[in-house]
């Protein structure tokens, strides 16, 4: 089975989230094997020395849960596609290996992090990243579907 793992920054806080959240992993299950991580969120000051360092300990908890050399962030500032071409990239990503996704905290990635990993975006709107949790697993689960020729993709 096709294995990705999801990195998250902080953790799901409100119900509607959860709920949605455990929906879609229950859809994915039939297409791929998923793993979410969840790093602590570190950012608690709107001090930017204090954010800048948050970032660093947030990356260093990042790396240590990396295991596959196949990466990809999640930023606005990544590499856009449409919904049949992430389903394309998904599939030859995890034919040859375990696929990680990492969405980042309410401020972002560490410039380490940015700078050693590829990134994709959904769009050039900003979204909260416990929202863009619930947002990836709807387009892995739309992916799982057009890789099987399964209708639910429009």
């Amino acid at each position: 089975m096709r294995k990705i793992k999801l990195i998250c920054v902080g953790n799901l806080k409100e119900k509607f989230l959860v709920e949605g959240c455990q929906e879609y992993i229950k859809r994915i299950s039939r297409f791929f094997e998923l793993d979410i991580v969840e790093i602590p969120e570190k950012i608690s000051k709107d001090i930017p020395a204090e954010i800048e360092n948050a970032l660093k300990i947030e990356a260093e908890n990042i790396l240590s849960k990396i295991k596959s050399k196949q990466v990809y962030l999640l930023s606005p500032a990544g590499k856009t596609m449409p919904s049949e071409e992430f389903a394309s990239f998904t599939q030859e990503k995890t034919d040859q290996g375990e696929l990680t996704f990492v969405i980042g905290s309410s401020y972002g990635f560490a410039k380490s992090l940015e700078q050693q990993f590829p990134a994709i975006s959904f769009g050039k709107m900003t979204f909260p990243h416990q929202l863009m949790r619930l947002i990836f697993l709807e387009q892995l689960y739309r992916a799982g579907t057009i890789i099987n020729n399964i209708k639910y993709h429009k």
